[in-house]
């Protein structure tokens, strides 16, 4: 199977860290997350990976090369105008004619791939969102009411929702939906896929998922021993 890396964003949440690096070389310990992500996925068994780059891509490109000191194959894509969240894969049609792996460039995670493309699989769907539970503290208070009267009140609650990981598997067909040189988010699929009734599956994960785009996962992370030999990351927290 083929993975796509997507790498073309800004990584605003971590600015100003992120004027120097592109968000997917900010090191977790003395590693670029990025070559952690890359050697996960070659211990899982992919071979051949697809980089998508924009702001600062020349930086990625010099760090992971071609890919063969991982024993891979790395191909970059380079976009001109920023095409969002999931626009740039437009630019791999050619390339991406079996089930394939989309990947956010700033995932760290003990994600079960085997399991998770098992799944992608047995659903028969076009597409597969790698899900995780967070929790979002409140900071009002929450009101339920009926007819303008008070049914309950919760001081700054925490809800927990399922959330996108930032991780897809995905058939071919779903390419035919991405225009190519405009913009277009993984919102925009989403809305289109549901509005024609098309089925878009999801795998909960229930086990370790770090978004480095954001400031307390980053932070998270540096606490965090990865065991590079194992098919999953296997994190312990360092002592």
């Amino acid at each position: 199977m083929k993975a796509v890396i997507q790498c073309g964003g800004k990584g605003m949440r971590l600015r100003p860290h992120t004027s120097i690096l592109p968000k997917p070389l900010m090191p977790i310990g003395a590693r670029p997350v990025l070559e952690l992500l890359l050697k996960w996925l070659r211990r899982n068994g992919i071979k051949e990976a697809f980089i998508t780059t924009g702001y600062l891509g020349h930086l990625i490109r010099s760090v992971c090369g071609d890919g063969s000191q991982w024993n891979m194959r790395i191909t970059y894509t380079q976009e001109m105008e920023p095409l969002g969240t999931i626009g740039p894969l437009s630019l791999l049609r050619e390339h991406l004619d079996a089930p394939f792996l989309v990947l956010n460039g700033d995932v760290l995670t003990d994600l079960n791939l085997n399991q998770f493309v098992n799944c992608h699989r047995r659903h028969h769907g076009p597409l597969t969102i790698a899900t995780a539970t967070r929790p979002t503290k409140m900071d009002f208070g929450v009101i339920e009411e009926t007819d303008g009267r008070v049914r309950e009140f919760r001081e700054k609650p925490e809800l927990s929702h399922l959330v996108s990981m930032g991780i897809y598997c995905m058939d071919p067909a779903v390419l035919d939906r991405i225009p190519s040189g405009v913009p277009f988010g993984f919102d925009d699929l989403m809305l289109e896929m549901l509005e024609e009734g098309a089925p878009v599956n999801v795998f909960k994960h229930n086990g370790m998922w770090l978004d480095i785009g954001r400031v307390e996962d980053f932070h998270k992370a540096q606490d965090v021993a990865w065991d590079e030999q194992s098919p999953a990351f296997a994190p312990t927290i360092a002592a």
